[in-house]
């Protein structure tokens, strides 16, 4: 079945999936009951091939899922939310994965009550599915939020995992970008759930445990007159940090700016309303003025 997806999004999404199956074969089946001593099964690798179906070719049949490296949670939230609940999430081709409570931090309650899960999945499949189901973001109201991250960190910076991170932002005004908005956010999620902002998670380095990513989260938001992207790390660069981590760090900006936004390196965004691709830590995020240090790819 041919592909509805545009170019880049198709990359992006045989990315997600390259990632997922990289150490995720099939592996035959073999009749060993049939088998002469000393004789190797021969494999019929087409009838196998046919005998597997994906939502890319049987949306409502498929046997086989696509897992990523991480499961992953969307929350939303917006003004015409708050005090209630949200309806269900939209049924869709395939089970739902079990949602597991939200995780408790203190500091983070009051404003948590106001934010909604809407599911948690971990596959391709499962994010297709509910991609396909959700308001993209040129459609919510203004002052709502999408935030996608990984499972068991909720987006606040009192998390765990949040609070010695930071994020990388750009921000857009809405009446040159409303018709760029979901393909960038499309883009943004992929690149997340197939570890390509920082693929550390798909490397080994001889261990046998691969090392965490900097990635916890993405966000898009939308303002009255902007829309705001961003991409939260797990650590944030110091003055007595080594170069190692800043590098790290730029490369996901450099990332984000020429591979999921479609800008070219040296490409200046700035202008009313607009930033360039910037990076903060959620502790200079809490300054004002001059205190705080961005980093600008």
């Amino acid at each position: 079945m041919a592909s509805t997806l545009s170019g880049p999004a198709l990359q992006a999404s045989r990315a997600a999936l390259s990632a997922a199956l990289a150490e995720q074969p099939i592996p035959p089946v073999v009749d060993h009951e049939s088998l002469e001593p000393g004789e190797i099964q021969e494999v019929d690798m087409q009838a196998q091939a046919e005998g597997i179906r994906t939502v890319f070719n049987d949306p409502t049949n498929f046997n086989v899922k696509h897992p990523l490296y991480s499961p992953w949670t969307l929350w939303f939230d917006s003004p015409a939310t708050k005090g209630r609940n949200l309806p269900q999430t939209p049924i869709s081709a395939f089970p739902q994965t079990p949602i597991p409570q939200t995780p408790g931090v203190a500091a983070a309650q009051g404003w948590m009550e106001d934010i909604k899960r809407v599911i948690s999945f971990d596959s391709v499949e499962e994010f297709w599915g509910l991609y396909n189901n959700i308001i993209p973001p040129s459609q919510l109201p203004q002052k709502a939020n999408y935030y996608l991250f990984k499972e068991g960190i909720i987006p606040a910076w009192e998390d765990e995992a949040n609070k010695n991170g930071g994020k990388w932002s750009i921000q857009l005004p809405k009446d040159k970008n409303r018709a760029n908005v979901d393909k960038m956010w499309l883009y943004t999620m992929l690149a997340a759930i197939g570890e390509t902002f920082d693929p550390s998670p798909t490397m080994s380095d001889g261990t046998g445990t691969p090392p965490k990513s900097l990635i916890t989260g993405v966000i898009v938001s939308t303002r009255p007159q902007f829309y705001r992207l961003s991409i939260w790390t797990r650590l944030a660069p110091t003055a007595s940090e080594e170069d190692g981590l800043r590098e790290r760090i730029e490369g996901v900006g450099k990332h984000f700016k020429m591979s999921v936004l479609g800008y070219s390196e040296g490409q200046k965004l700035g202008g009313p309303l607009a930033t360039e691709v910037e990076f903060l830590s959620h502790k200079d995020s809490e300054k004002k003025g001059k205190a705080a240090k961005k980093i600008i790819v």
